[in-house]
């Protein structure tokens, strides 16, 4: 027995790890954008910075173990199996969740997914066990600690909305201080911002989080509460003397000290909030076990009151996960590809959003801009000009790059996501560190007016996105575990080693389609501003691309004229893929760069084809799109599909489309398609007029017509716009290679 017990250990250890690696990998860009995007210090310093916060931050994370161990249930009501079972199921739980939402591309939160796996795990422990002994279902939550749960819930939930104010009310009175143009007010006020920031840093992380230190003694702890309000006032003194002596005499920038103090405390407090997320329910278990092992009972007779008694987690353990962590900081690829993602919704530019339109977000828009109008009514116009003078964004100088935002932005997210976090983990709250860090980012941001006409309804679309996220990741996560943890309840041990060989196949698949993802992303930087590659590029991509297409058409033909609505919701789904794909190809032309030569003519003329290229193939893509989706809701709507000489005619139309361009290695022959083009265009001309004169005749009503209209139209389009391709093709194909290669080296 003792055995079956250790091997459970093992398997919750090793996933404690890929807990680690995934959660650091997502959530490293929550302490590193804001130096990173303000590019005040080199990639490494910044690294090294936030690895020690990691390293220091995750001794201080002792106190909030107690989550895990009997913050959500009570563990005195359950015996050592249970709880065993409870936390191997919250586990499993948590990497199938966390496999599914990577695989569907949702945001999900390692602190809401842990506690409302925990939760639901328990439920369904106290439940079966009240069936098994008879007792009422009504008495399930004595089992969970209702009033810890309710208050831990609770904070996850206000602190979004907290940060995202915080973030707007603070970001706006520093830019009234500041303005856009901070060098002519930072000689006389940065001395002081220095100051109260690295003061905010260390009350918060030091003196608040003291008591979650692993290896702090307790008459440190009492010294630093009782001598609290004089230490603050001496370091905010202290410092805003020295920084504003550096500032006169010294012409340093404080604000780098500051940024990257920033960085450090916010890695600090997101180890010392997050890790009990990935680590707290192993070693909670092996507490358990421990405990187990000290009393000599039975596993169903020992009574886990033990759990109750609060102990300090071994620092040995804390420095191992810090290391871990650490280590997926520096070698994770995605935790560096990641770092882009956030940069996107607080950026000053707008080239790209991350989150599409709502129908809340438009709605918030107009009433703002509404209630907008209306303040700025009231406001006298000098108030309202000094205001705006405060709001000027500067104007960037000859090559300067612009940079998502500046140095007073970057401050504010970092110093306010640590108070903010460092003060949930001193009170022993977990809190979503992904919420709050992109709150407190998306209020400074909006407090900045980063959110104008063209951007906000993506931001406010996004922020509703986040927020409803935390409600479907809470639903999912206790429901999941609650499942899991019937199962293993029921099936026993066998079981229970099933769920753990799927949970090592689920992180194997992540870490294969992570692999693939990887390899996508290098050919798209391999995209470069040369004639040779995008010349290969859409050799490759356009007969794919036409074979796929037509393919598609000649589906939705057949389809529909089955009068299949369930195969047609299929085909709109992949009608919808394709043209999100080519979507994001045609994209990769705004990340073209050159490859360290001077680009030739034919380098340009290559860039410019592929963007038109893509362009005409996206047009193709949303014409298959609307024309699959009006075919589904013709058929959705029971209307009378085609029947007679003319629904023949478009079904020998469209295999006549798929046999022309054929299939020659997963391609198709674009050339052929430019052959037969004006004979194909005829036969569709004489399809259409038979359809004008005798479709009345034939039992077609005006909207029967109209559709086949839009069939017969879309192989016009397609026809038209691969036309236009084939003639691009032609040019970019008249480059030879060996008048390139020629060129450039001339060009060199």
């Amino acid at each position: 027995m003792e055995y079956y017990y250790i091997a459970m250990l093992v398997f919750l250890a090793g996933l404690a790890c890929f807990d680690l690696f995934v959660g650091v990998s997502n959530d490293a860009v929550n302490f590193l954008n804001s130096a990173m995007g303000s590019r005040i210090a080199s990639f490494r310093t910044t690294m090294w910075v936030a690895t020690f916060g990691v390293l220091l931050g995750a001794t201080f994370s002792s106190g909030m173990m107690e989550v895990a161990r009997s913050g959500i249930f009570h563990p005195q009501m359950f015996n050592f199996t249970e709880v065993m079972i409870i936390f191997f199921a919250v586990m499993i739980a948590d990497i199938v969740l966390l496999d599914t939402f990577n695989s569907l591309g949702l945001p999900t939160s390692t602190t809401v997914s842990i506690v409302f796996e925990l939760l639901g795990s328990a439920i369904a422990a106290a439940a079966i066990k009240l069936y098994w002994e008879g007792g009422s279902l009504q008495m399930v939550f004595d089992y969970i600690n209702t009033s810890e749960s309710l208050t831990i819930i609770s904070a996850i939930l206000i602190s979004v909305v907290v940060a995202f104010i915080s973030g707007a009310v603070v970001q706006y009175i520093m830019r009234l201080i500041f303005s856009f143009y901070f060098e002519r007010v930072y000689p006389y006020v940065g001395g002081v911002f220095g100051g109260l920031s690295i003061t905010a840093i260390a009350y918060f992380l030091v003196m608040k989080g003291a008591r979650g230190a692993s290896f702090m003694q307790p008459e440190w702890i009492e010294w630093i509460e009782a001598n609290t309000q004089m230490l603050v006032i001496a370091l905010f003194v202290g410092f805003s003397i020295l920084f504003q002596l550096l500032i006169l005499v010294c012409k340093f920038n404080v604000f780098k000290i500051v940024i990257l103090a920033g960085t450090f405390s916010l890695a600090f407090a997101f180890a010392g909030n997050d890790l009990v997320n990935f680590v707290g329910v192993p070693l909670a278990a092996y507490d358990s076990f421990k405990i187990w092992m000290a009393s000599g009972a039975q596993p169903d007779d020992l009574i886990m009151s033990g759990l109750l008694v609060s102990t300090k987690t071994d620092t040995f353990f804390l420095l191992a996960s810090g290391i871990v962590m650490v280590f997926t900081l520096w070698f994770s690829k995605k935790a560096h590809r990641v770092l882009q993602t956030a940069l996107n919704l607080s950026s000053q530019q707008s080239d790209h959003e991350q989150f599409g339109s709502s129908i809340p977000g438009r709605v918030i828009v107009r009433a703002s801009m509404g209630l907008g109008s209306i303040v700025n009514q009231l406001i006298p116009g000098a108030v309202k000009k000094t205001l705006d003078s405060r709001f000027k964004h500067r104007r960037l100088k000859r090559g300067e790059v612009p940079l998502p935002f500046d140095y007073v932005r970057a401050s504010v997210n970092l110093v306010l996501s640590a108070a903010l976090i460092s003060s949930a983990t001193s009170l022993q709250l977990p809190l979503s560190t992904t919420y709050v860090t992109f709150m407190v980012a998306m209020g400074s941001s909006f407090a900045d007016g980063a959110w104008d006409r063209e951007t906000a309804v993506y931001r406010i679309s996004g922020v509703l996105t986040v927020i409803s996220g935390w409600f479907v990741t809470a639903l999912t996560a206790s429901t999941l575990a609650a499942v899991v943890c019937s199962i293993i309840f029921l099936g026993g041990g066998f079981v229970a080693f099933l769920l753990a060989i799927l949970a090592f196949i689920l992180i194997i698949r992540s870490n294969m389609r992570f692999k693939q993802q990887e390899a996508n992303y290098k050919a798209e930087q391999a995209i470069r501003y040369d004639v040779n590659k995008i010349r290969e590029i859409l050799n490759q991509r356009v007969g794919e691309n036409l074979l796929t297409t037509v393919t598609l058409y000649n589906n939705i033909v057949e389809t529909f004229l089955n009068d299949d609505e369930s195969g047609l919701r299929k085909l709109k789904l992949q009608s919808n893929e394709n043209f999100d794909q080519l979507t994001h190809e045609r994209g990769i032309y705004y990340k073209m760069e050159n490859s360290g030569f001077v680009p030739t003519k034919e380098d340009n003329d290559a860039r410019y084809s592929y963007f038109r290229t893509f362009t005409n193939l996206r047009d193709v893509g949303r014409s298959l799109q609307a024309l699959a989706r009006l075919s589904k809701d013709h058929i959705a709507n029971r209307h009378r599909t085609f029947q007679g000489e003319l629904s023949q005619d478009l079904a020998d139309l469209s295999q006549l489309l798929l046999e022309i361009v054929g299939n020659h290695n997963g391609k198709a022959d674009v050339a052929a398609l430019h052959a037969n083009a004006q004979s194909l265009l005829a036969r569709i001309e004489t399809i259409q007029e038979k359809l004008l004169r005798n479709g009345p005749d034939k039992g077609f009503s005006a909207r029967g017509c109209e559709l086949f209209l839009s069939f017969l139209l879309f192989a016009r389009e397609l026809i038209n716009h691969y036309e236009i391709i084939a003639m691009l093709q032609q040019k970019l194909n008249a480059t030879t290679p060996e008048t390139q290669d020629s060129s450039k080296v001339q060009s060199a």
